[in-house]
């Protein structure tokens, strides 16, 4: 989808990107999900934590300004090499 946006809105000088977090401790994460759920997804990932929303808002922030203008039609996974 946003390869296509990115084409829809060519000569716009408007980008389309999407960021993928991985598991990041949120109330949204942690809903539902026992202690051993949560330690086995911390286990699997190589940094060997859950994610931060401080980790992911850099990414975005990146992509809102300037420096950010040749990126375009991208997933992006911010994630710590969670796979």
């Amino acid at each position: 989808m946003v390869k296509v946006m990115a084409k829809e809105l060519k000569g716009t000088a408007i980008t389309a990107n999407c960021v993928a977090p991985g598991p990041v401790a949120t109330d949204m994460f942690f809903a539902g999900k026992s202690e051993e759920t949560v330690r086995r997804v911390v286990e699997e990932n190589p940094m060997g934590r859950l994610g931060e929303t401080e980790d992911i808002v850099p990414v975005v922030g990146f992509l809102c300004t300037d420096d950010g203008q040749w990126v375009n039609g991208q997933v992006i996974r911010v994630n710590g090499g969670y796979v």
